[in-house]
């Protein structure tokens, strides 16, 4: 995969945490950042083909029948 470099403008100790906690993952700030970024995609095209079917069956409707009603307003609040 070819990479790209990019400037961010980050406060100062946001940078300085994120830092240690890919020192403790024993990766780097890039390496972090691409993965956060790969679910951030992922999880929006993931969100978009959800969407798509949904739509979709919204569209088409389910294979549900429902039997005739039997039963007026009123019987419904009955008590």
């Amino acid at each position: 995969m070819a990479t790209r470099n990019v400037t961010l403008a980050l406060p100062a100790d946001l940078v300085r945490r994120a830092k240690i906690v890919a020192a403790s993952r024993d990766t780097s700030l890039s390496a972090l950042v691409t993965a956060y970024l790969q679910r951030l995609v992922e999880d929006e095209d993931g969100y978009a083909e959800v969407w798509r079917e949904e739509q979709r069956l919204m569209d088409t409707g389910l294979p549900m029948r429902v039997g005739p009603i039997t039963w007026s307003r009123a019987d419904s609040h009955e008590r």
